[in-house]
């Protein structure tokens, strides 16, 4: 059976690729299609998520039903009533850093009117995008940035600028953003309504704070967002005179064939983010020379490194391998330790092996596309020890961890803790990374 949303999407984009100076005028009406806002809704609660300043949780839409809240959202976007409201500012620790992240959370009724709008506005959108932009993008993935890094780094290009944006989602200007927006999109109604979602603000101890600048981030439409208005670095990039650029939303590599022309791409890359309003983040900034033997780089929660090979058939080659940065690394560990808390000595085992288990099958499926044979064995043994030592404590064995080891080792299975054995995947150079 044929998707209507699917073959909308399909037309849009067609439409789009096929005149790139079109401007799209009629599509109020598809953003509150029942079709679309259901597809919304399933997005919105495939992702989960907190309650928004309202209260109001998903398991409170399905108890409301959610075939009466979608036609009340439905009507209010037909007659141009619906509002949103000011999100809930939450703070969340970066993983291996003291640093928070701002997270801005809408209400549940405005984060399925914002995934409307990107079913509906994406596809015109990706008709544009360059194939050097990865992050957020429908079958593209970190990995498949990963992989050019093999590719141009295999035929010479071993002189990386890295760097990100600094507080890239709060300093796009709102007007900047709409010109970015209005390139592709003339229809007033659903500019009004973007133009309402970036102006709702947040909510911060109890007080609102409306800027003029920032794509909160946390709703479903930021990302898109976001890479349209970074669309426009995209599209400025001189490949030829400055490297081969690979962003992933707002973190940015850009491979150079020696340090002239790496110096030459940081200058460059500083001027077009200044004429998008926008700087890197100097601690994150830096030019790195990839050799045999020495330092290399971090991009996407991978450590990449220039090696040689290890065994007879290999050892003449040279290529750039990864593995599981140390805040990667550092984040499994706190995870895995939270897990196993004292706090929790009352939890079943059975639930503990559960969480460990879907924590190790979820960053391991991540890590295991590349050279992570040794990190993903370390951080499964870790788990098995702070297994071990939670058993000695539930068992009141203070001092005798090698009892909670003992009944680990004895259990025909570990307990039921899955093995990361045989399941790296190593890259290499101009072979599809998933196979």
């Amino acid at each position: 059976m044929r998707d209507p949303v699917r073959a909308l999407q399909h037309a849009l984009y067609r439409a789009a690729k096929a005149d790139p100076g079109r401007r799209f005028h009629a599509l109020r009406d598809k953003v509150y299609r029942r079709d679309v806002l259901w597809r919304a809704w399933v997005a919105v609660r495939r992702n989960d998520g907190a309650p928004g300043i309202d209260g109001t949780t998903l398991d409170d839409v399905e108890e409301y039903g959610v075939e009466r809240l979608l036609d009340e959202v439905a009507e209010e976007l037909r007659t141009g009533r619906w509002r949103p409201l000011p999100a809930r500012r939450v703070l969340i620790p970066k993983p291996g850093t003291t640093e928070q992240r701002p997270l801005s959370i809408p209400a549940v009724r405005d984060r399925i009117v914002q995934a409307a709008v990107k079913i509906v506005l994406e596809p015109i959108f990706e008709a544009d995008f360059l194939p050097c932009s990865f992050g957020f993008r429908p079958k593209r993935s970190a990995h498949d940035a990963l992989q050019v890094l093999i590719d141009e780094s295999w035929q010479g290009k071993r002189w990386v600028v890295e760097t990100d944006i600094a507080n890239c989602f709060t300093a796009i200007g709102h007007e900047k953003l709409m010109r970015a927006v209005e390139e592709r999109i003339s229809d007033q109604a659903v500019l009004k309504l973007l133009r309402a979602m970036l102006r709702a603000g947040v909510m911060q101890d109890g007080t609102v704070h409306r800027e003029a600048s920032g794509t909160p981030q946390g709703g479903p439409a930021s990302p898109l967002l976001c890479n349209v208005y970074l669309h426009r670095l995209d599209r400025e990039w001189d490949t030829g005179e400055h490297g081969v650029l690979v962003r992933y939303c707002d973190d940015l590599v850009v491979l150079c064939q020696s340090r002239e022309q790496a110096e030459a791409a940081l200058a460059a890359l500083t001027v077009l983010l200044d004429d998008l309003g926008l700087e890197p983040k100097a601690a994150k900034t830096r030019i790195v020379q990839l050799v045999d033997g020495g330092q290399g780089l971090d991009f996407l929660g991978f450590h990449k490194r220039l090696v040689r090979g290890r065994t007879p058939r290999s050892a003449h080659l040279i290529f750039l391998a990864r593995w599981p940065a140390r805040r990667a690394v550092q984040h499994a560990r706190d995870r895995i330790r939270t897990i196993t808390a004292r706090s929790r000595l009352l939890v079943p085992v059975e639930q503990i092996v559960e969480e460990l288990n879907l924590f190790l099958r979820g960053w391991a499926g991540y890590f295991r596309y590349g050279n992570s044979a040794l990190v993903l064995g370390q951080i499964r043994n870790y788990a098995l020890t702070r297994l071990a030592l939670w058993l000695s404590k539930r068992g009141k064995r203070r001092r005798a961890w090698g009892w909670g080891i003992t009944q680990v080792l004895l259990s025909p299975n570990d307990l039921g803790l899955i093995s990361l054995n045989g399941i790296v995947v190593p890259p290499r150079p101009f072979r599809a990374w998933k196979r």
